[in-house]
């Protein structure tokens, strides 16, 4: 297929990406994309204002998130294509929400990009005090940018490998754990008690007021589960892989979240953690075996490194999506000799870039500034995906469109429930004095967005009128799950 050819006919097959990211890879990807900086350095925060309590907001966030993900996976099996969330929102809402939802999730990864800057640089901070973070951060970000310029199988690669040692770090985390717990090895073995968990002031030992304004920097922790819908127009077989992942994503939370904290909080009284340091780095040390908290130091920046090379692959595409609807300007529609969005990834970067600057300007606010912007734009993005299933379930009753294959359990009441759910967190974040700063820029972004769709209509009319997605339908395979 030729670069002119790309972006006309816009069905899964012919977007001009490459199908090389396989089905070992996208489970990776979406085991990854669960296990971020947001627990295991956001956690240590979290912590401090709600004590053990925490575990019940993971698991109730944990419910929504999985309520979201089969919606998008319903929409994902009924038309699989690359930038999702945008086309959905363009299908179902029409011309100006497609156009806001992509650029908002292009804003949501940018910054994500830079928390997770910050967070590597913090950690490498663990060994090398001296380095000063900004310099660590423009080092990981320029070598995560070459990465992501080779080839979607490379990322593909290295999304896999870090995964693996999240996942492999944190099982055995929680092996060595229990294995305190149960035996009373180590220093922390004397204390290391399931009665931690409300010994010390109770369940909820700041209040379940408290507990409940936890819950904007746990829906940070699941920013990144709904990348597996950006990887539709490069996946091998999307109506085999995509269920899948998103099926298994109640065990991952179960393990790796509620799992996870259940033991350290077990094996840690929750008072002697705090905000800015690691939960698992500072479980370990207590914990005092030889090179552990190193060894978990490394995991975590693993973790940052991972969830910065998914915001750079995902920014990419998502401006070639706006771009091949005439949102964006058509340069990012062209695909470099590796079939990447060579200049989509190189313009995000640069953006990205800001967080380097800000870890100089103000390292010690740097993380908890972006974070809250990333929360902001992930719930507008998720509350597009859900607002989008309910349109679509209507139009599949009504006879408009087919049935996915892959439908949601409970049709559109889980969609609403999450829907009442992430308006409840919105209103959390409006009341927090530190965190409202998010929703004054998501204010702002809204307006220059809203310019930029007024400038595009004068110029183009015909870019802001609703059109009907590609009448050709990908072939229904057997019903899943």
């Amino acid at each position: 297929m030729t670069s002119a050819q790309v972006d006309t006919e816009r069905t899964p097959e012919e977007e001009g990406y490459e199908r090389g990211l396989g089905s070992r890879q996208v489970q990776m990807i979406a085991i990854g994309g669960a296990i971020g900086v947001g627990l295991f350095l956001g956690a240590g925060a979290n912590i401090a204002k709600a004590g053990p309590s925490l575990i019940l907001m993971y698991a109730l966030a944990g419910a929504i998130i999985f309520f979201i993900m089969r919606a998008l996976g319903e929409l994902l099996l009924y038309r699989p294509v690359s930038g999702s969330f945008a086309e959905y929102s363009r299908e179902f809402l029409g011309p100006f929400f497609g156009y806001f939802t992509g650029w908002t999730y292009w804003l949501m990864w940018v910054v994500t990009g830079m928390a997770e800057l910050t967070a590597a640089a913090i950690y490498v901070h663990y060994w090398f005090p001296a380095v000063p973070q900004w310099v660590t951060a423009l080092v990981f970000l320029v070598v995560l940018f070459g990465v992501n310029l080779i080839s979607v199988k490379v990322f593909g690669e290295l999304e896999f490998w870090f995964s693996m040692v999240k996942v492999t770090a944190l099982i055995g985390m929680i092996v060595i754990g229990l294995g305190v717990l149960t035996f009373g090895f180590s220093s922390a073995g004397d204390t290391a008690a399931v009665s931690n968990l409300w010994e010390f002031d109770g369940f909820f030992p700041k209040g379940i007021g408290s507990s409940l304004m936890t819950l904007q920097g746990v829906m940070f922790a699941y920013l990144a589960v709904e990348l597996v819908g950006v990887t539709a127009g490069e996946s091998e077989n999307p109506e085999k892989t995509l269920p899948k992942a998103i099926n298994t994503l109640p065990w991952r939370i179960a393990l790796f979240y509620v799992g996870a904290l259940t033991v350290i909080l077990c094996v840690v009284k929750w008072t002697e953690f705090a905000p800015g340091v690691s939960p698992f780095v500072e479980a370990f040390a207590k914990i005092g075996i030889p090179a552990g908290a190193g060894i978990v130091n490394f995991v975590v920046l693993t973790a940052a490194l991972s969830s910065c090379n998914s915001g750079m692959y995902s920014t990419g595409r998502m401006l070639r999506n706006l771009a091949a609807n005439g949102e964006a300007p058509a340069r990012f529609r062209k695909l470099s000799g590796t079939k990447a969005p060579a200049f989509g990834i190189t313009v995000s970067v640069l953006f990205m870039g800001i967080g380097v600057i800000l870890n100089y300007v103000v390292p010690e606010k740097a993380f908890g500034y972006v974070t809250s912007v990333a929360t902001a734009a992930g719930i507008w993005t998720w509350l597009m995906i859900l607002i989008s299933h309910v349109l679509y379930r209507r139009a599949v009753v009504a006879g408009r469109l087919p049935a996915s294959s892959f439908p949601a359990p409970g049709g559109s009441v889980c969609s609403y429930i999450a829907i009442a759910f992430l308006l409840f967190v919105t209103c959390l974040i409006a009341y927090d004095a530190d965190a409202r700063v998010c929703l004054y820029v998501m204010a702002g972004w809204a307006v220059a967005l809203g310019i930029g769709w007024t400038v595009l209509k004068s110029r183009n009319p015909a870019v802001t009128e609703r059109r009907d997605p590609p009448a050709e339908q990908p072939e229904q395979p057997q019903k899943v799950g």
